[in-house]
């Protein structure tokens, strides 16, 4: 079973209102020692806004602008990248990524957490369990289920064709794995 973006979010999520002061951004960021805060809703139906330490230190740190005077919502990015729950942790690792984010809040109707690229790497199993494993084994096993509903159900029944499609499925999600490294590799040369 592969982890999903709830196994391994943070629940206690810190929000602070957009027009709110940086200053005041910033002293809770070190209160209670994260590197974000979510920014909260105005009213239901809006969205949420996020703030990151790196958003504060090149916006405003880096031109010596006053954290008393500027506000959270001049600095936020709204609306923010957002993760469904029961996203699997490869995709939500992709997803960042592909946007080159390192925290996003996890929603589903209401605000359940928020998932970070530390806790990827410190909660997830994806060095006990990488994906190119898990699907080799499961290659495996939908290939010895198609060759069995074929010998109890006949080659031309919809139950063998069934099982194939199963493993076709298979084959190409490690495939596109293999090709997604392959591109990974060319872009760094």
């Amino acid at each position: 079973m592969m982890m999903t973006a709830k196994d391994i979010m943070t629940q206690d999520v810190v929000k602070i209102k957009g027009s709110a002061t940086i200053a005041s951004a910033v002293n809770l960021m070190k209160e209670r020692n994260i590197r974000c805060l979510i920014v909260d809703r105005r009213r239901d139906g809006d969205a949420y806004g996020i703030i990151t330490e790196t958003d504060i230190v090149k916006q405003v740190a880096a031109y010596g602008k006053d954290p008393e005077e500027m506000r959270v919502y001049e600095v936020m990015t709204k609306p923010c990248v957002v993760v469904n729950p029961d996203l699997g942790v490869e995709y939500v690792a992709r997803l960042f990524s592909q946007v080159n984010v390192h925290h996003a809040p996890v929603i589903q109707g209401e605000l359940l957490g928020l998932i970070s690229t530390s806790d990827i790497l410190r909660k997830s199993d994806f060095v006990e369990k990488p994906k190119e494993k898990i699907l080799e084994e499961e290659i495996q096993k939908a290939i010895a289920k198609a060759r069995q509903e074929c010998e109890v159900n006949g080659r031309t029944s919809a139950e063998c064709a069934v099982a194939w499609d199963v493993v076709e499925e298979l084959q190409a999600e490690a495939a596109h794995q293999k090709a997604e490294k392959f591109n990974s590799y060319r872009y760094q040369e």
